[in-house]
């Protein structure tokens, strides 16, 4: 009879060892990050992700500030310079003009499972190594922002249900071998946890942020989720997903060429779309201004849309 109890107790052993062992290992390459703008004074977290001081954080937490300060774990700090940032992924980069901790460990969030263990580590307030753990409940998912009267899309972002506050954004959402799967964004009013996964797209927006200090995006307005195609369907044309339309935001150019809530994308410029992922990499500079074909599946009814992307600016 006792057996059960006993096997409960070390399985949750078992998750704390991991969850410390994370902690431990990435607290010293999460910084607490200090900016001012015109705004006014702001921050966040930040992880160091290269040899000579570069740090990940989030688009909204540098909101448009030029430098600033960053605090590690072992009372060290570095003065910053913001080399770029992407509203659209809510990505930025930083640079610390003296030397830093080593890096993080970039992981592959394109490798992730829903359920799978992951364990958010930021500085919140300045409180060094504040970390929670849950698990991944949900890929893919697209998150609608606004910034004063411009609404975006937060494309492809990692839903998780390891607690976030602000403070936390901009900080490392790891799996259990502390690999960095996702940078945390905490947005007000949403009380969800939610990370910019590190994928191919993801290290394609760092590497233009570091070269050019920003990424030229193609905009069109979409909230959108994965979603299984209906049987018929899926036998017809050999897919079982594609991307359902939540929400368009009014005025975009996914609204303009006559998207609608509900609408299942199936394809976009002629290529299969099965993810969030899958759209966003045919949004970069090259779509901006260019007519781009989707087909979706309305009521019953392959519907062939034009829509002609924008280019995302920081008004």
């Amino acid at each position: 009879m006792s057996s059960a109890p006993e096997q409960d107790v070390g399985a949750l052993d078992a998750y704390s060892r991991i969850v410390t062992a994370v902690a431990a290992d990435l607290t010293p390459h999460v910084a607490a990050l200090e900016v001012s703008g015109p705004g006014g004074r702001g921050g966040g977290s930040a992880v160091v992700f290269t040899e000579d001081g570069m740090l990940l954080t989030n688009a909204h937490v540098v909101a448009g500030a030029t430098h600033g300060r960053a605090v590690f774990s072992d009372g060290t700090d570095a003065d910053i310079d913001v080399v770029g940032a992407d509203p659209l992924s809510d990505l930025a980069v930083v640079r610390a003009r003296t030397t830093t901790p080593p890096p993080a460990v970039l992981g592959d969030a394109s490798t992730l499972k829903v359920g799978q263990l992951v364990v958010a580590v930021g500085t919140p307030l300045g409180l060094t190594g504040s970390v929670t753990a849950g698990v991944v409940s949900g890929l893919g998912r697209s998150l609608p922002t606004r910034e004063g009267r411009t609404a975006r899309v937060v494309e492809d972002v990692i839903q998780t249900d390891a607690a976030l506050n602000p403070g936390n954004s901009g900080g490392a959402l790891a799996d259990s071998a502390s690999r960095v799967v996702g940078i945390n964004t905490a947005v007000a009013g949403w009380g969800l946890g939610l990370a910019v996964p590190m994928n191919d797209t993801g290290r394609r927006i760092i590497g233009a942020l570091i070269t050019d200090g920003r990424v030229r995006r193609a905009y069109l307005g979409l909230v959108s989720t994965p979603a299984p195609l209906p049987a018929p369907l899926a036998q017809r044309t050999g897919r079982r997903r594609g991307l359902r339309i939540i929400e368009v935001v009014p005025g975009a150019p996914a609204d303009r060429a006559g998207l609608k809530a509900g609408d299942l994308v199936l394809e976009a410029d002629r290529r299969p779309v099965a993810d969030a992922q899958s759209l966003q990499r045919l949004l970069f500079a090259e779509a901006i201004d260019r007519p781009l074909a989707m087909t979706v599946y309305r009521r019953g009814a392959m519907v062939d849309v034009i829509s002609v992307p924008t280019e995302l600016t920081g008004g």
